[in-house]
């Protein structure tokens, strides 16, 4: 007996002299004790939870050298090690965790749409129920801020920069021509259908340097990475049909749409302005193949054909039998795309894209061919070291080759042609100092082999949160885009045009309610100038243009006030002036609208099953030269206001089958995007003149839309 109290007494002695105190308090970085947190060895169940004065203490039997875990949610993990005997008496201090919802976010100059944005200001579903659009996802995010009302054209216009200055990707790869060709006062679309995109990020400027070659804008189109289940959608419109339809087959799912379009029985019921000969009919179709691996790796393969031709005779004060104008067009878009996570923070995308373009042109008696082929090939590498510091570089290279073949009816045939390589990289952090204060620092270097020119293009921004649901933000950055195709054609000789940005933006959200302030100035140097009417190969060119646009942009939604009511209200101010092209002096350009407003609602009616939804745009007038105000003058008048009223009506016949109605500018407002003149003055010395206006003031959309799927409650309505 005496023996097993001897070995007890020596066996608690033991135990007694092998336990280690760990002890400490924890703080936040202002010295705030934080109650609760959760204390641990790792790899152990030693441990304990700190009181209300963010103490904690434990006994551990474990020696040698140990790592002591800190957690406590909305605040960074804090991790120790050393011997054990070294974890008493600490004084430890969490830092927020910039992570989390509420953590600032750098947004200066962009709006996100999608169910992974932090911040979404337009939804895929708003593409296609904003009753201005007709299914245009350009024209749904021209109702946003910075945009212009170009209506005679349709592509996007931002913050006093041409078309051309805005460029598309699609899963960040490039488009080279993301636009339906069209002709004088007929409006392009975008070419590709929003069925397949599950999100859109639109730049209005101060954008990442892993994009380039855009003095003003980059659209992100990014392709649904898994669909959820199979369907087929089939539509029936007024102006044409289509079918959809997605597949899945274990690792493996692909996604088919594919529509024709022809308006001449439209145009039978409701003629417009123009003489058609050869009525507008497209032919169109899109696929997305998905493949995912075992280690959750992702290839997908895009691709797109269209196909259109029209040929028409519009009214011109300046030909007495109408001027003559015929398109043929085929476009093929081919895109590869691979991301995976490699582990340790590594993250990999890379993506090739291949564009062939091709048009049949007749203007009048001459015949014009163009042909371009076009590629990107793309590398991006992101590390992320830790919640506060991100890593992303890479590098891709564009090339270009164009070829035009010009049969003049009176001057014989001309070729002019040209290959533009352009090799680009970057590197870009993410740098987060809390979860009030980030910024994102970066850099991108180009060379263009045709201009034989090397660029380099710092960009800058900052967020800092002001509250709960408000932050401010800031940004920099300059840009570079090399000259357009129909100088490059004839001329080789330029730098490249370029931009610097400068951005502030107020954003405050909070229960299903945006609202964004943003002012900005953008400067333009080394702009193309030549000195006749129109690009010739005997023009002179020159980089001596420049310019700059400077306003500010207002955005409000709310989905929460009205019930069963989602609405938006965007206003953007605009002043800017250039001195490029054939101008004679620094002026507004023509496509410049000093005021714009777009006011859209949709509304959901259960007893009627059915959304309606109402669109109104307004912007003041663009200038315009008129001869017989000053002979001499320049872009010296001003249209009158464009005002348009647009409505749509989607009624649930039953749960797969939608019936669809919508009325462009119901009410029919005669508006003016300018005037022709005479190219030479009447017997009283005046230039009579003709204005150019919509070729129709209406347009009217009937469509029937029904989906079949397994679970019988999927619908169209998120696609109209």
């Amino acid at each position: 007996m005496k023996t097993i109290l001897s070995i007890l007494l020596i066996l608690t002695s033991f135990f007694s002299i092998a336990q280690t105190t760990v002890s400490g308090i924890v703080t936040d970085t202002k010295g705030n004790p934080i109650e609760g947190t959760n204390v641990y060895l790792d790899g152990t169940y030693d441990g304990a939870s700190t009181n209300a004065k963010g103490a904690f203490s434990f006994q551990t039997t474990e020696n040698g050298t140990q790592t002591l875990v800190v957690s406590f949610i909305s605040f960074e993990t804090f991790r120790k090690t050393a011997k054990i005997s070294a974890l008493n008496d600490l004084k430890i201090k969490l830092r927020e965790d910039v992570n989390t919802l509420d953590a600032v976010t750098i947004n200066a100059g962009t709006f996100e749409a999608g169910d992974n944005a932090k911040v979404t200001a337009l939804k895929p579903l708003d593409v296609v129920t904003t009753a201005s659009a007709l299914g245009d996802f350009v024209g749904a995010l021209q109702t946003l801020p910075g945009t212009s009302t170009v209506a005679e054209d349709g592509r996007m216009f931002v913050r006093g920069g041409e078309a051309n200055e805005t460029q598309f990707f699609i899963d960040g790869i490039r488009v080279f021509t993301p636009y339906t060709p069209t002709t004088n006062n007929i409006p392009s679309r975008g070419r590709y259908s929003p069925f397949l995109f599950k999100g859109i990020t639109f730049s209005t400027g101060g954008y990442s340097a892993e994009y380039g070659q855009a003095l003003s804008s980059v659209i992100l189109l990014n392709t649904i990475d898994e669909p959820i289940q199979e369907k087929t959608d089939l539509q029936f419109m007024t102006v044409g049909v289509g079918v959809g339809n997605t597949q899945m087959f274990g690792k493996n799912s692909l996604s088919v749409n594919a529509s024709y379009i022809n308006l001449a029985p439209y145009l039978e019921l409701f003629p417009d302005r123009n003489t058609w000969k050869d009525p507008i009919q497209s032919l169109n179709g899109e696929a997305v193949y998905r493949f995912k691996f075992k280690d959750e790796s992702l290839l997908k393969i895009y691709g797109a054909f269209s196909y259109t031709d029209f040929d028409l005779i519009q009214e011109n004060i300046n030909f007495s039998n109408g001027f003559r104008f015929g398109l043929e067009n085929r476009n093929l878009y081919l895109n590869g795309s691979y991301k995976n996570n490699l582990g340790n923070g590594w993250k990999i995308a890379t993506g090739l894209s291949f564009t062939n373009d091709h048009s049949n042109i007749n203007i009048e008696n001459d015949e014009v061919v163009d042909n371009e082929n076009s590629a990107h090939i793309k590398v991006a590498v992101k590390k992320r070291f830790s919640n506060r510091f991100k890593l992303s570089f890479g590098g891709e290279y564009f090339i270009t080759n164009f070829n035009e073949d010009f049969n003049n009816n009176s001057n014989g045939a001309f070729n002019y042609n040209f290959n533009n390589n352009l090799a680009a990289s970057y590197v870009e952090t993410d740098i987060f100092f809390s979860k009030k204060l980030a910024s994102k620092i970066g850099v991108r270097a180009e060379y263009s082999e045709l201009l034989d020119e090397f660029t380099i293009s710092p960009r800058a921004s900052l967020s800092y949160k002001t509250g709960e649901s408000s932050q401010v933000s800031l940004a920099y950055g300059r840009f570079y885009q090399n000259p357009n195709n129909e100088f490059l054609k004839f001329y080789k000789d330029f730098t490249a045009p370029n931009t610097s940005h400068y951005i502030a933006n107020y954003q405050y959200v909070k229960n299903k309610q945006i609202f964004r302030i943003e002012a900005y100035y953008k400067k333009y140097n080394d702009l193309v100038k030549f000195n006749t009417e129109m690009p010739l190969p005997t023009s002179v060119y020159s980089n001596l243009g420049s310019g700059f646009a400077k306003g500010v942009d207002v955005f409000w939604r709310d989905n929460k006030n009205i019930k069963n009511t989602d609405y938006w209200i965007s206003y953007s101010y605009l002043d800017t002036e250039r001195d490029y092209r054939n101008y004679p002096v620094k002026a507004t350009p023509n496509f410049a609208n000093t005021h714009n407003l777009s006011v859209v609602a949709k509304h959901f009616i259960k007893s009627w099953k059915s959304q309606v939804g109402f669109s109104y745009n307004f912007a003041s007038g663009r200038n315009y030269t008129n001869p017989n105000k000053d002979i001499n003058g320049f872009l010296n008048e001003q249209t009158k206001n464009y005002n348009s009223v647009s409505l749509n009506w989607a009624y649930l016949l039953s749960q797969q089958k939608i019936l669809y109605f919508s009325v462009n500018n119901v009410l029919g407002t005669e508006n003016v995007f300018g005037y022709n003149y005479k190219n030479t003055p009447n017997p009283n010395g005046m230039f009579e003149r003709q204005a150019i206006t919509p070729a129709a003031d209406r347009f009217f959309f009937v469509g029937f839309f029904w989906t079949i799927s397994d679970n019988k409650k999927d619908n169209q309505l998120n696609n109209l």
